[in-house]
């Protein structure tokens, strides 16, 4: 396999091998997609309650709320979706072994992703492309790459 192209954001993932043929124009073929549901789902649907929802009365009409204690359940979200897209990136360059590949990840997510691939995997990343590329056709996803 000669090149892979990846395109990422928090909540999808798509991996494509370029078709080079004779004759022929450049192809994508989809190798591997998913979406996260954990990065696609609001905060707010994960958590049962709201901050300050149950309330103590102290006596005298003056009602306490707790606010409980501050949990990082996003940060810990965000960090389990990028190991996710990590590991998935490794096995994919790891078993395809292509000459270059290309990623394209959303700008908050791309230098973590990046750092935490392993060294040979790393080494062989041609392009990075630091933008949400998720959206775009695959005529226009070669439009960055080539």
């Amino acid at each position: 396999m000669s090149e892979i192209i990846i395109v990422t954001d928090a909540g999808y993932f798509e991996a494509y091998e370029v078709i080079e043929e004779i004759m022929e124009s450049p192809r994508l073929e989809m190798i591997k997609k998913f979406a996260n549901v954990d990065a696609r789902t609001k905060f707010s649907e994960k958590v049962s309650d709201q901050a300050g929802r149950f309330g103590r009365d102290q006596g005298g009409g003056n009602v306490v709320k707790s606010y409980g204690e501050p949990h990082n359940l996003e940060q810990e979200i965000e960090k389990n979706v990028i190991k996710t897209i990590v590991e998935e990136i490794n096995k994919i360059i790891n078993k395809h072994k292509p000459k270059k590949w290309y990623l394209a990840a959303e700008k908050t997510i791309n230098k973590r992703i990046v750092e935490q691939l392993d060294d040979n995997v790393r080494g062989s990343l041609a392009k990075n492309v630091k933008a949400d590329l998720t959206k775009k056709g695959k005529k226009e996803l070669l439009s960055y790459f080539k």
